[in-house]
C-alpha cells in the first residue's frame, strides 16, 4: 500500500481538469471507481472481509453516512461512498515512528487535509510537551496520567469541554457523557451542534420529537417525496435506491435545490443490469431551483395555497379530523399567512408562481407525502423557523402518523443520532439526569454546559483550558477556522483520540496528546470475550456492528477501553462506578444504557435480535405528541429574506463526491466535473458576465460582516455552473474559514454555512498555475 505525496501548499491545483457537470449518478463508474480503489488501498482480503460485511446483520455499520439498512439485505449492501470509507479506514498503511521526529506540528500545519488523512492510521500514543513542536510516543499509562493532572488541576470542571462525533458507538457515548458529568461538566459540544441541531430544536417544539417520523418502508408508501437542501447522489447514496423504489411504487418526487445535482436527476442502480448498460431511472419530476436561504418563502407560499384550495372546496383539504383531535394553532397561522406577500415570495425562492402552484398541486393531490432534508435547511439564520414551515405543511394535511407519510431529517454522519440518544448533549432534560442521579448515585450538573461553537468561543475568550475529542476534527469542521486555530492553541491541554490524522492534531495546547483509537470495521477484544457496539440509524432503528478484521497494532485501543481507563485515572473509585467493567464486558454498559434512555428497555436483549429494534416515536407510533401542551404545533414565523447588496452573491458551502464530512478522499468530484483539485468557486454564467469576471479565472472571496474581520479565500478558480442566480458554491472545509463565528442560526446556534454574503475581487493566478499554464500552452 502507498500513500499519496503532495507538497505542504497545493491550493493553486496546478493540474485541475474541468469537464461538464454529469446528469446521472452511480453506474458503472462506481464500481470501477470503488472496487479498484478498495483493492489498491485494502488488498483482496480485507476488501472481501470488509465490503461483504458492511450493514449486514452480523456485520459491523458504515462508519459513513446514517442511511437505514433495509429489511432484507443485497449481498453488496454498501454503496460508493461507504466503500471509500472503509477503504480509507482498514487501509493497513501505518504512520511509522520516525513521522513524528520527520514533521514538526509547524509543518503539519501547511499540510492539506488530504495529505494528512494519507499518512496511514495511528499506532501509538504520542504527546507533544509544553514548549516543543514535535509529538513524541508515549505510554498510555503515561498519557491518561497527564490529562488526569491537568483535569484535576483546573478551578472548575467546567474549565473542560469534552467533544464527540457521530462515529462513536452508543456505548462509548453513554460512557463518555457519564464520565463527564461525573467529572462535573455538561460540556458535551458534538457534530449535531454544526448540522441538524436546528432540526432538532423545530420538530422538538412543533410535535415533541427531534427525529426523523417515518421508516424505511414509507419511502415505498409515499404518493409525494419532496427532497430540500440535500444532495443523496454524494452524502447518503444509498438512498437513491431507496427513492427507485418509491419511483416504482408511483411516487411522485420533486427537488428543490440551489443546485441541480446528478443524483435527483438520474440514477443508474449498480446492482441492477439496467443500471450498468441502460439509461437508469429518471428520479426528480419536478426540479425547483430555489436560492439560498429561500426555503420558509417556499414553505409559506405553499401552505397559504393549501388553505386557498380549502377555502375554495371547504371539507374537501385539509384534514379536519386530524387537525381537530391532535394539532393547535391553525386560526394562527391563517391569519398569518393571509398577508404573505407574492412578491416578496418570488424574490426570495427566485421562483416563479407557476412553478409554485405546479408543486402545491402534486402535493395537494398526494394522500402521503414525504419532506426530506439535510444540512441545506439546517445552516441558515432562519433554520428553525423554516423547519418548522415544513412541519405546517405536514399537519394541514394529516401528514404525520400514518404509512408513507412524514418529516425525514437525514443524518449525515452514522451515529451522531444514537450520540444525543445516549445523553451526548449539552442540554440533555432534568428527566435523563435525574436516570443519571438514580442509576449511579451522584446529582450531575444541571446547568447547560457550551456547544461546539460555544466551547470555541470559550477558548477564544480565555474560559477553557482542556479540550477533548473523541473522534472528528473540530478545529477544520467548525466555522471562522482561522479563529478556530487560535483558539485551540490557547488550551492548556488538547486530547483527540482518532484513527487518522486530521488538521485538528496540528493547531493544539500548550500540551497536546493524539490516542490511537479501533476503527468499525476491526475486531475489539476485551477480557471477556469479543465485544460489539451499537449504533442508532437516521430512522431511529438501533444494531449492532461487530468488525471483522484484526486490529491494526496491539497498542490501538478501543473507545470503551479508552475512556474508562480515562476515568479510572481521573475519578479513581469517586461515586464507585464500575469503569473497569464496561471495559471488560459492553454488557454492562449496555445494562445501564436500558435504565437511564428512554426507549432502551432491555437493551442488551432486544439488541441481539435480528436487525436489532426500533425506538418507539410518539408522533409515528401512535400521533401522540409529547410537546408542552399535548398537542402539534402550527406556528407563526415571520418571514424575513437576506439582502444581497449589489454586487453581492450568496455562498454556501458543500461537500464533493469523494468527501465525507471533513475527510477527503481524493481531489475529484467526479458529478460535478472537477478532478485534481478543490480549491474552486461554482458561480452561475449570468452573474460571472454581470460581474465581469471570466470562467477559469481567478477571484479572491471576501464574507462581509459587521465586526470588520476581513475573512479571504484567496485565488480560487472560478468555474461557470448551473446553480441558482445570485448563488455561488465552494467546497466545505475549505469554506469555513469565511463564516463568522458568531453568524449562528437563532435558537439552535448552528453556524450559517449555507448563506455568507461574498464578494468576489479579481486575483492572479498562483505561479504553480502560471507555470503548469504555460507548459501546457
Amino acid at each position: 500500500m502507498t500513500k499519496t505525496e503532495l507538497p505542504a501548499d497545493d491550493a493553486s491545483d496546478p493540474q485541475l481538469e474541468i469537464s461538464k457537470p454529469k446528469t446521472w449518478a452511480a453506474g458503472l463508474p462506481s464500481l470501477t471507481e470503488s472496487i479498484p480503489r478498495s483493492l489498491r488501498e485494502m488488498g483482496p482480503e480485507r476488501s472481501v472481509k470488509t465490503l461483504l460485511a458492511m450493514n449486514q446483520k452480523d456485520g459491523f455499520d458504515c462508519m459513513s453516512c446514517a442511511w437505514p439498512d433495509p429489511p432484507h439485505r443485497k449481498v453488496a449492501e454498501f454503496c460508493e461512498n461507504g466503500a471509500k470509507a472503509v477503504g480509507w479506514e482498514a487501509n493497513p498503511l501505518t504512520i511509522p515512528q520516525t513521522f513524528w521526529a520527520e514533521h514538526s506540528v509547524t509543518d503539519l500545519q501547511g499540510r492539506t487535509e488530504y495529505w494528512l488523512g494519507q499518512q496511514g492510521r495511528l499506532v501509538r500514543p504520542v504527546y507533544k510537551p509544553a514548549g516543543q513542536d514535535h509529538y513524541q510516543p508515549i505510554s498510555w499509562e503515561n498519557a491518561f496520567g497527564i490529562i488526569a493532572r491537568e483535569l484535576n488541576a483546573l478551578d472548575s470542571p467546567d474549565e473542560a469541554t469534552f467533544y464527540t462525533s457521530g462515529r462513536t458507538s452508543n456505548e462509548a457515548a453513554f460512557e463518555y457523557q457519564l464520565f463527564a458529568r461525573a467529572y462535573g461538566t455538561n460540556n458535551l459540544p458534538d457534530c449535531s451542534n454544526m448540522c441538524h441541531e436546528s432540526t432538532g430544536k423545530a420538530m422538538t417544539e412543533t410535535i415533541g420529537v427531534g427525529k426523523c417520523a417515518i421508516s424505511y418502508e414509507d419511502f415505498a408508501k409515499a404518493d409525494l417525496i419532496m427532497i430540500m437542501g440535500q444532495n443523496p447522489g454524494t452524502c447518503h447514496p444509498r438512498m437513491l435506491t431507496a427513492l427507485e423504489e418509491a419511483k416504482r411504487a408511483g411516487a411522485s418526487i420533486v427537488a428543490i435545490n440551489p443546485l441541480p445535482e446528478a443524483g435527483l436527476i438520474n440514477f443508474k442502480n449498480p446492482q441492477r443490469p439496467r443500471g450498468l448498460v441502460g439509461p437508469g431511472t429518471d428520479l426528480a419530476d419536478q426540479f425547483l431551483q430555489i436560492r439560498l436561504a429561500g426555503d420558509m418563502a417556499l414553505m409559506q407560499a405553499l401552505c397559504k395555497r393549501v388553505l386557498a384550495a380549502e377555502e375554495a372546496a371547504p371539507g374537501a383539504v385539509l384534514d379536519h379530523a386530524f387537525l381537530a383531535e391532535h394539532c393547535q394553532g391553525l386560526e394562527e397561522l391563517k391569519a398569518h399567512l393571509a398577508g404573505l406577500d407574492e412578491a416578496e415570495v418570488l424574490a426570495a425562492t427566485g421562483l416563479r408562481s407557476g412553478e409554485i402552484d405546479e408543486l402545491a398541486a402534486r402535493y395537494l393531490k398526494a394522500d402521503k407525502v414525504i419532506v426530506t432534508w439535510a444540512m441545506g435547511l439546517t445552516q441558515h439564520k432562519k433554520a428553525v423557523p423554516t423547519i418548522k414551515e415544513i412541519i405546517n405543511l405536514l399537519l394541514l394535511r394529516g401528514n404525520i402518523g400514518k404509512p408513507g407519510a412524514g418529516p425525514s431529517p437525514i443524518r449525515g454522519h452514522s451515529n451522531v443520532q444514537g450520540d444525543r440518544t445516549m445523553g451526548i448533549w449539552e442540554q440533555m432534560p432534568p428527566a435523563f439526569l435525574d436516570g443519571i442521579q438514580q442509576e449511579f448515585g451522584f446529582d450531575p450538573p444541571r446547568h447547560h454546559g457550551f456547544d461546539a461553537v460555544q466551547s470555541i468561543q470559550a477558548m477564544r475568550d480565555g474560559k477553557l483550558k482542556v479540550f477533548m475529542a473523541v473522534g472528528g476534527n473540530l478545529v477544520n469542521a467548525v466555522s471562522d477556522t482561522a479563529v478556530a486555530e487560535a483558539a485551540m492553541t490557547k488550551m492548556t491541554l488538547s486530547v483527540q483520540v482518532s484513527t487518522k490524522l486530521n488538521r485538528s492534531h496540528a493547531f493544539t495546547g500548550e500540551q497536546a496528546l493524539i490516542l490511537p483509537t479501533l476503527g468499525r470495521s476491526e475486531i475489539d477484544l476485551q477480557s471477556s470475550g469479543p465485544q460489539f457496539v451499537t449504533v442508532e440509524d437516521t430512522v431511529c432503528a438501533v444494531h449492532a456492528s461487530a468488525g471483522r478484521l484484526g486490529p491494526i497494532s496491539d497498542m490501538v485501543l478501543s473507545e470503551v477501553a479508552i475512556i474508562s481507563r480515562l476515568a479510572r485515572a481521573v475519578l479513581g473509585d469517586k461515586h464507585g462506578i464500575n469503569w473497569a467493567g464496561f471495559e471488560a464486558d459492553y454488557d454492562t454498559l449496555r445494562e445501564h444504557i436500558s435504565h437511564v434512555c428512554k426507549g432502551c428497555e432491555d437493551y442488551n436483549r432486544k439488541v441481539r435480535q435480528e436487525g436489532g429494534f426500533v425506538l418507539p416515536h410518539p408522533p409515528r407510533d401512535s400521533r401522540t405528541f409529547p410537546t408542552a401542551t399535548g398537542k402539534a404545533m402550527l406556528t407563526v414565523n415571520e418571514l424575513e429574506t437576506i439582502q444581497v447588496p449589489a454586487g453581492r452573491l450568496l455562498l454556501q458551502s458543500v461537500r464533493s463526491h469523494d468527501q465525507f464530512n471533513t475527510t477527503i478522499y481524493s481531489l475529484n468530484d467526479r458529478y460535478r466535473g472537477v478532478k485534481k483539485g478543490r480549491h474552486v468557486l461554482f458561480v452561475n454564467p449570468e452573474d460571472l458576465q454581470e460581474l465581469g469576471i471570466a470562467d477559469g479565472s481567478f477571484v479572491d472571496v471576501h464574507s462581509e460582516y459587521d465586526d470588520g474581520e476581513d475573512r479571504v479565500l484567496r485565488q480560487f478558480r472560478v468555474i461557470s455552473y448551473p446553480t441558482a442566480k445570485g448563488c455561488v458554491s465552494a467546497y466545505f472545509p475549505e469554506a469555513n474559514v469565511l463564516v463568522s463565528l458568531e453568524a449562528t442560526a437563532e435558537g439552535s446556534n448552528t453556524p450559517i454555512s449555507k448563506s455568507v454574503v461574498v464578494r468576489l475581487e479579481p486575483a492572479p493566478a498562483p505561479a504553480p498555475a502560471r507555470e503548469a499554464a504555460t507548459a501546457v500552452r
